[in-house]
């Protein structure tokens, strides 16, 4: 399957080590302004917290920025910037809140804990895969929309919605390489009474599983 993975919702964690709480959030941002507003808010939300270490990739404009707010370099915002790379995923913010507890948990320690915490966020917050999908309307009669609902189902394809006149007219989103094996099967279906009309492109989160 094409396209690329995503954060499919928000997912935030807390978890504590060696007395330093560790807060972790993901959020799905498809644009860098989203992206430095949730930035923004934790930092904001958490003024008094030792670090507030932050990572974000946007697949549109490629734009990938990681800070480690204070830690030592390396140690923390390349670290949980790693843990997206690692599974493929793109569009999302990561912010990974730290009190500090007292006890010192050297470079190693630090790595381990960031990532940990931005991998338990972005399991909370589970994938979904974005796909493009084609925007298509078919037209048909009423006797023929339950099979033809039936073969978009088995196509893959879902209904975004329907007008009901003389005929249904249905509005369906298809993956691209799916479109030409439901227009034969339903034409076939029809006896070639339907209509089909192909009218854009949209990009889409489908495939929604835990990470």
């Amino acid at each position: 399957m094409e396209g690329y993975l995503i954060p499919a919702g928000y997912g935030e964690i807390e978890y504590i080590e060696k007395r330093s709480r560790f807060i972790g959030r993901v959020w799905y941002t498809p644009t860098e302004a989203e992206a430095l507003e949730h930035i923004r808010e934790m930092r904001e939300k958490h003024w008094d917290a030792s670090h507030n270490v932050y990572a974000y990739s946007i697949h549109g404009t490629g734009a990938t920025r990681y800070s480690d707010d204070g830690e030592p370099s390396g140690t923390s915002g390349m670290p949980v910037l790693g843990v997206f790379k690692a599974r493929e995923t793109q569009d999302f913010c990561c912010v990974v809140t730290r009190y500090f507890g007292g006890i010192l948990l050297g470079a190693g320690g630090l790595v381990r804990a960031y990532s940990k915490a931005a991998s338990m966020a972005l399991e909370a917050a589970g994938l979904a895969r974005m796909r493009e999908l084609a925007e298509v309307t078919v037209v048909c009669a009423y006797n023929h929309f339950e099979r033809v609902r039936a073969e978009l189902w088995r196509s893959g394809g879902e209904l975004e919605g329907a007008e009901y006149g003389a005929d249904v007219e249905l509005r369906v989103l298809i993956p691209p390489e799916d479109l030409p094996g439901f227009e034969a099967r339903v034409t076939e279906l029809t006896s070639g009474a339907s209509l089909f009309e192909i009218t854009g492109r949209v990009e889409k989160p489908v495939g929604i599983k835990n990470s």
